[in-house]
């Protein structure tokens, strides 16, 4: 491996990281993608989930959400939703989400008008996504758990 690459993590709101990097790994919608120095010019959509990169020899993580990643001449830009850094997450604004997301899943009855469905399958993505923020190591709520 020779090189850095330059990693830029963007959301609506602003610029959630822009560091270099020796590696990283995206949480891609068909699984994990990893992206070294020289990767060949790709875009894939990612998933809710961490993204990790290894910087100055240190894992470090970030949550991401939706969006999509551009590979292009050592540079990876991530277009995403939300992008949070571990120090970011409120953590009882997470476990909130999940609360809540967990009291609409319990509401559903065995046959579900088509608005219902709608419901919990946006109660399970609210689900899905308050548990990955609250398990990103380094955040409050995840704690410095070693996930090499």
């Amino acid at each position: 491996m020779a090189g850095l690459l330059t990693l830029r993590v963007i959301t609506p709101d602003r610029i959630a990281l822009d560091v270099r990097v020796e590696s990283l790994r995206l949480p891609g919608v068909d699984g994990a993608i990893g992206i070294l120095p020289r990767h060949a010019p790709m875009v894939a959509a990612i998933s809710v989930g961490e993204l990790f990169y290894v910087a100055d020899g240190v894992r470090k993580s970030l949550f991401v959400s939706d969006g999509f990643a551009e590979v292009h001449a050592n540079t990876v830009r991530v277009v995403c939703e939300a992008g949070e850094l571990p120090e970011e997450i409120d953590e009882a604004r997470a476990k909130e989400l999940e609360q809540r997301a967990r009291e609409r899943l319990q509401h559903t009855g065995a046959t579900m008008t088509q608005a219902e469905a709608l419901e919990q399958t946006r109660a399970e993505v609210a689900l899905r996504r308050a548990l990955l923020k609250l398990s990103v190591p380094g955040s409050r709520a995840g704690g410095d758990r070693d996930r090499s």
